[in-house]
């Protein structure tokens, strides 16, 4: 729980009562106004024209995508250090009766990725009247992250050499955990993810002489316990492995065509990067063996390809001491998680470090219909960050 946003060992500045409503204002109409992954341009806009009043040094756009950035550079020497949070949405139906509900039929803000977006926005407004001593702070909004392709694509963009980052970190809101409280650890944070799609092809004929064709009705029932085989589940530890059939279909809802085409989707999930590449290699294998032996031609799709999330020793010692000087609990109660986050691509290159932040035990679980980010964990996001920041690159004199 939270014991107070300002401990005895801060002096880092706070929001202020008229900062909280206008960011819980700004939160609730991003969230009338959702945009899944690949489509976050209006999203972008939003945030570049709400960045343009903190006056930033830079403000990058299109980043992968698109990627909005802004760099807030003292001038002075020190490191560059980024935080994170994303612009999309799902595409699920919100069930709400609140006001600010969602405004785009089968569409939300469900994942709180709303939330992350405004506590950014805190962040840069204490940034911008209380600038760094040294170094650059980057607020990264990025794209794409239900889809696991956002910050592979804003790494891979040129302009991002630009803004690449000594330290990186995130806030994810994490139901089932106590408000305010966080949980983290050094080590693997989110597992490793990648969807996999098996379309086996044969030849349809007339229902009544099925040997005429070729139909994938054996070599589907074969493929799937195959695959779910690769991976069954059990402790989270380093050994971790499970295959989730997620899609099955096979021909023509109709009665007098034998089938020629089927379709499997599975979702691979291992503990990390290098045993991930090798369900999929044995994935592909196995389906193909199985295709061979029936006479059916294969095809293979990659889809939602998730790097593990693994937090940096340094990184996650840092943010422990900033909660610690505010007076935020934080733990290492129920981590790994399973579900996938592409944050920790931004790990690649830079100390990082993910932070999972409960907004109550019992709360509604992440992608629910009825999910909707509590307002009241803004200024708790803000000031975990903005402590980060000027524990990493001080705080310039008046």
């Amino acid at each position: 729980m939270i014991d107070s946003l300002r401990g005895c060992g801060s002096t880092a500045p706070m929001l202020t009562n008229h900062d909280l409503i206008e960011l819980t204002a700004f939160r609730r109409d991003l969230h009338r106004h959702p945009k899944i992954s690949g489509e976050e341009a209006q999203t972008a806009e939003t945030i570049r024209a709400a960045l343009v009043a903190l006056e930033p040094t830079q403000i990058v756009t299109r980043l992968g995508g698109h990627g909005v950035a802004a760099v807030f550079d003292s001038g002075v020497v020190g490191p560059t250090v980024l935080f994170r949070a994303e612009l999309d949405a799902l595409p699920i139906h919100e069930i709400s009766d609140a006001d600010w509900r969602s405004t785009v039929d089968g569409k939300g803000h469900l994942c709180g990725h709303d939330g992350h977006m405004t506590m950014l926005l805190g962040l840069g407004r204490l940034i911008a009247r209380h600038p760094v001593a040294k170094g650059r702070i980057v607020l990264m909004f990025q794209p794409a992250e239900e889809d696991g392709s956002g910050a592979r694509a804003v790494v891979a963009d040129p302009a991002f050499a630009q803004i690449a980052p000594d330290w990186a970190f995130a806030i994810h809101n994490e139901p089932g955990r106590p408000f305010g409280h966080v949980s983290t650890r050094v080590g693997l944070i989110n597992c490793a993810s990648q969807g996999v799609s098996i379309t086996l092809t044969g030849k349809t004929a007339h229902a009544a002489e099925p040997e005429a064709g070729i139909s994938p009705a054996l070599a589907m029932a074969e493929v799937i316990p195959a695959l779910m085989a690769l991976g069954t589940g059990g402790p989270l530890n380093d050994d971790f492995r499970l295959v989730t059939v997620t899609h099955a279909q096979m021909g023509e809802a109709t009665f007098g065509i034998a089938p020629a085409d089927a379709v499997i989707y599975a979702t691979l999930r291992a503990a990390y990067d290098d045993p991930m590449a090798g369900m999929v290699r044995d994935a592909t294998t196995l389906a193909r063996d199985i295709a061979d032996k029936h006479g059916l031609a294969v095809k293979f799709a990659d889809h939602d390809i998730f790097a593990a999330s693994i937090n940096d020793a340094e990184a996650t010692a840092v943010a422990r001491a900033a909660m610690d000087a505010i007076g935020v609990t934080h733990s290492e109660d129920d981590l790994p998680m399973r579900a996938s986050e592409d944050f920790g691509v931004f790990g690649w290159g830079a100390k990082a470090a993910m932070l999972c932040l409960g907004p109550g035990v019992h709360y509604a679980a992440l992608h629910n219909p009825d999910y909707d980010f509590p307002d009241d964990l803004i200024p708790v996001g803000v000031a975990i960050f903005n402590q980060i920041a000027r524990d990493l690159c001080g705080s310039a004199s008046a």
